[in-house]
């Protein structure tokens, strides 16, 4: 895993931003530049005493009152999720919905990334309602490029 963490680190170069998931000792071993952790994952101070203040911190939310919780912490970012339904995990939680994304913004003025379902054909709406960024996955495979190009018409 961290043979494949580094090789990924000196493909895409420095012009690029890593998150690693979960994994703060992985992110600092393959030179990412943060990490990411779940509500089940380890706590954001304890994840920030690991990677201190040179890496990025994220954490994912999934109500208001995690949302309020996480918004409190060091995390230089906050997810919310799932914004609409998805096949990327075995046990989701509940939607959000467009509406959880406008009331996250207004919770927070921490950098927001929308997660969970989302395609170029609902992505400008998650921005228009207060996403800072997006958090792909499925959208993008198989066929990346193809993909980013579907994603730059409609954002950019």
């Amino acid at each position: 895993m961290l043979s494949d963490a580094r090789e990924l680190r000196r493909i895409l170069g420095r012009d690029v931003t890593l998150i690693m998931n979960d994994r703060a000792d992985l992110a600092l071993a393959a030179g990412f530049d943060g990490v990411h952790v779940g509500q089940d994952d380890l706590e954001i101070e304890s994840v920030r005493k690991v990677v201190g203040s040179k890496l990025i911190v994220g954490a994912s939310t999934h109500n208001p009152e995690q949302l309020r919780l996480a918004d409190q912490t060091s995390a230089d970012y906050l997810a919310i999720g799932p914004v609409f339904a998805t096949a990327t995990k075995a046990n989701p939680d509940p939607v959000v919905g467009i509406e959880g994304v406008t009331a996250a913004r207004q919770l927070t003025t921490k950098p927001l990334v929308a997660i969970g379902g989302i395609s170029a054909a609902n992505a400008k709406a998650v921005i228009e309602a207060g996403a800072d960024s997006l958090a792909l996955i499925s959208a993008l495979l198989p066929g990346v490029a193809k993909s980013y190009e579907r994603f730059q018409a409609v954002l950019l």
